[in-house]
């Protein structure tokens, strides 16, 4: 099969994203704890371990790993953590997640209570940043915390959808700044000025993970992420295009000189539906195959031959607002243009992974294949 020959080709040549513990490499290593999950080859098992004996101390310390910077980002690869400790029971994962968890603890947060981005962005809230912190925070409260925080996870979300989602259009804008002062933020709403795919996609898989990992008999607050992710699915599916089953870099200007449609975004969106039908969240009647047929156009369309090896093509390299002083990420419909546009970018390649493995669940029923 196409999918999986592309998928096993590229993890038997994987290269790390770079040498610093990193969300990029996260992705790829969630997509083979899934695939793991679905099909019991220890292959994938061992490609997240082999990755995690790099950085993993026997201390449970994580190589080239800065708590200090308060980067979001660093804080999603850690949800392999937890299968590695459920793999091997081996305690130096155990404490690499409390390691984690500090920083998580301590991160700074917007006065409405959501975690800072980043350090060097004060008081921004960006939908990536759901994805990088959210799931892991409910692994957990719900593995090892008793739950006490569920409401936290659930305010973040609330806080999003009151500050950031445009109702006319079904959308949420890619950041806010809850200042209103930084360069790119509308001075009375402090949100950036567009919708981009890739930070939609991010926002409807941390909802999706989210309640993946949350129990469900606290029931008031697992239907009100329901009823965001069932909302923000409705609001994206306006813009699918109809020819292509895909979607827009810039989601709501298809028209736009230059505008194409990106893979990254696209499966995520993909990943988010089909594992909303299997989790009950989404009517299959209604969703399951426009999920799966998301996912096969990005098969049959974006998977390319190049010199002979598969490729992952048309993805958005990465796309950001600011900080302060580099005003060309300003958030426009040219600048989202204007980021370089490649082929297997590690979070499109991760999000296809864990996408395919929902379609081996559908294959198997909905269930694990072992």
């Amino acid at each position: 099969m196409k999918a999986e020959k592309f998928i096993k080709d590229y993890l038997q040549n994987f290269k790390k994203h770079k040498d610093a513990w990193n969300y990029e490499d996260g992705c790829i290593l969630m997509g083979c704890v899934q695939l793991y999950q679905v099909t019991g080859d220890g292959f994938y098992q061992q490609t997240v371990l082999n990755y995690l004996d790099d950085f993993i101390r026997e201390d449970g310390t994580i190589n080239n790993y800065e708590k200090e910077k308060y980067n979001i980002d660093n804080i999603n690869s850690g949800k392999v953590l937890f299968y590695a400790y459920e793999w091997t029971k081996e305690k130096k994962y155990l404490s690499a997640i409390e390691h984690l968890m500090e920083q998580l603890t301590e991160h700074p947060r917007t006065k409405s209570g959501n975690f800072w981005h980043k350090k060097i962005y004060p008081n921004q809230i960006w939908l990536d940043g759901l994805y990088m912190a959210q799931p892991f925070y409910m692994m957990y409260e719900t593995r090892y915390h008793k739950k006490e925080n569920y409401a936290d996870i659930i305010t973040q979300f609330q806080n999003v959808r009151k500050y950031m989602f445009n109702e006319e259009k079904s959308l949420y804008y890619h950041g806010y700044d809850e200042t209103k002062s930084i360069f790119w933020a509308n001075k009375e709403t402090g949100n950036s000025p567009n919708f981009w795919l890739r930070s939609m996609g991010w926002y409807l898989m941390a909802l999706i993970d989210v309640m993946d990992e949350m129990d469900e008999a606290i029931f008031e607050q697992y239907m009100v992420l329901e009823e965001l992710f069932r909302e923000a699915v409705r609001g994206i599916l306006k813009y699918q295009d109809k020819d292509s089953n895909l979607f827009y870099q810039v989601i709501d200007h298809p028209e736009e000189k230059g505008n194409y449609l990106e893979t990254s975004g696209s499966v995520m969106v993909a990943y988010a539906i089909i594992k909303g039908c299997l989790l009950g969240a989404l009517l299959k009647e209604k969703y399951l195959q426009r999920g799966l047929d998301i996912l096969d156009a990005i098969t049959d369309k974006m998977l390319i031959e190049e010199n002979g090896r598969l490729t992952l093509s048309r993805n958005c390299a990465v796309a950001g607002l600011g900080p302060e002083g580099d005003t060309r990420r300003d958030g426009s419909v040219a600048y989202y243009l204007s980021e370089p546009v490649i082929c297997n970018d590690h979070k499109g390649i991760g999000a296809y992974i864990m996408a395919y493995a929902e379609q081996l669940k559908v294959r198997n029923g909905g269930t694990y294949g072992y």
